[in-house]
């Protein structure tokens, strides 16, 4: 388990250099009192470790800009990617003045994962209109369009982006999607159509891209209130809080999403989950969890081994 004295701990996300894993996390002070101020004071946490269990807690690596600034806010959930001997960071960004209601993705670069620099040309990667629900347009609650997942294709010579964003046609309620985005260069990106059908959820949070046995495999979570009804009448009127998966033959394939959580926990819904490999041809699964008895978590899990099914779906490992 990976927990702070201090701090909660929620969203993550990892990077390998070498031996190294490199751990990087949403975090707040547990001075606020109130689990729910944590996303409006948001900064992003780093430890390492050789092994996944045992980790060393390093400087912060990022926290909000400058008064004024597009993310002067917080900053949430991100990935991390190398090229050519330098490590980038997709991060999400709120600021002030807009009352986190327009989430923008902005980059950073560092040269040993340690030290960060934001890009001068931040916000990098924003909504576009044509496919994705701007602020206010149709009643929408909020510009969603964060948790940025990148990653190379050898396919097509492009870094390409998952992000949970919200769909321009369809109900509103639930017009949740994967969104997707690709660049040359992880500064001039271009927007695409997204890669999930609307009409099931509310919200495609933290998605995370594997590829198994020849089947394209996106990690997402997603609470029960953000479940359709259809969905529900589906899984005969029942709906989970966790992390589930969508699955594809194709890259740009039909996603269809699973619809039980990845992994179920008597102590409550594991959230933000991520598949990492501890060995080659080993998966394992880490999330955040929520609930500790009656209080919030703030926590992230141990390792939970893994084992590959048939259509490349994934489950506990049995023993």
């Amino acid at each position: 388990m990976f927990a702070l004295t201090d701090k909660w701990v929620w969203d993550f996300w990892f990077a390998d250099r070498a031996d190294e894993h490199h751990l990087f996390y949403l975090q707040a002070p547990k001075a606020l009192g109130d689990p729910e101020q944590r996303h409006y004071h948001a900064t992003v946490g780093h430890a390492v470790s050789t092994d996944y269990e045992t980790w060393e807690v390093l400087p912060d690596a990022l926290w909000p800009g400058p008064e004024g600034s597009w993310d002067d806010l917080a900053i949430w959930t991100g990935s991390v990617v190398e090229d050519g001997g330098l490590w980038y960071m997709l991060y999400t960004g709120v600021n002030r003045r807009e009352r986190e209601l327009v989430q923008r993705i902005g980059l950073a670069v560092s040269q040993d994962l340690r030290h960060w620099e934001k890009h001068p040309a931040n916000p990098v990667l924003e909504a576009d209109g044509r496919w994705y629900e701007l602020l206010g347009r149709r009643g929408a609650p909020d510009q969603a369009w964060r948790d940025p997942w990148v990653f190379w294709r050898e396919e097509d010579q492009h870094f390409h982006a998952l992000v949970t964003a919200r769909a321009a046609t369809g109900p509103l309620r639930w017009s949740g999607v994967l969104g997707h985005a690709r660049s040359r260069d992880l500064v001039h990106w271009e927007v695409l159509p997204p890669l999930s059908a609307p009409g099931e959820f509310a919200q495609v949070e933290v998605p995370q891209l594997v590829t198994l046995d020849g089947h394209h495999v996106v990690v997402f979570s997603c609470r029960a209130e953000d479940q359709s009804a259809e969905r529900r009448r589906r899984l005969g009127g029942a709906a989970q809080t966790g992390t589930f998966c969508f699955v594809a033959p194709e890259f740009l394939g039909d996603y269809r999403p699973s619809d039980q959580p990845l992994v179920a926990d008597a102590r409550g819904p594991l959230y933000s989950g991520k598949i990492v490999q501890p060995a080659v041809g080993q998966y394992s699964f880490i999330a955040f969890r929520e609930r500790e008895g009656q209080h919030f978590g703030g926590t992230l899990t141990d390792l939970i081994p893994l084992q590959v099914g048939p259509g490349g779906l994934l489950a506990p490992r049995d023993g």
